[in-house]
């Protein structure tokens, strides 16, 4: 092999590279446009893209403050986290 024909490979590989690197970038932003143009409906109840609680749940729902408890156990005031932060005291 002379001199020549090792640029030539050289110059091939780095071509064969690059052309797999742009078809590979342009097929991933391809898919992602494609699918970011899907989720650009319009909200509500009846479509299938849920982006927050809100959209799920109608406009009725009302969020319960945070020092309310939740339920019959209230997890953030169990005995062991009130233990816990009593030893930390």
């Amino acid at each position: 092999m002379n001199a020549a024909e090792i640029q030539n490979l050289i110059v091939g590989a780095l071509q064969g590279l690059g052309v797999s690197t742009i078809f590979l970038l342009a097929l991933f932003i391809g898919f992602c446009i494609l699918v970011g143009f899907s989720k650009h409906r319009a909200t509500g109840r009846g479509t299938l893209v849920v982006r927050n609680l809100e959209d799920r749940l109608g406009d009725d729902f009302n969020y319960l403050p945070p020092d309310v408890p939740r339920g019959p156990v209230d997890q953030l005031r169990s005995p062991e986290l009130l233990e816990r932060g009593a030893c930390k005291d």
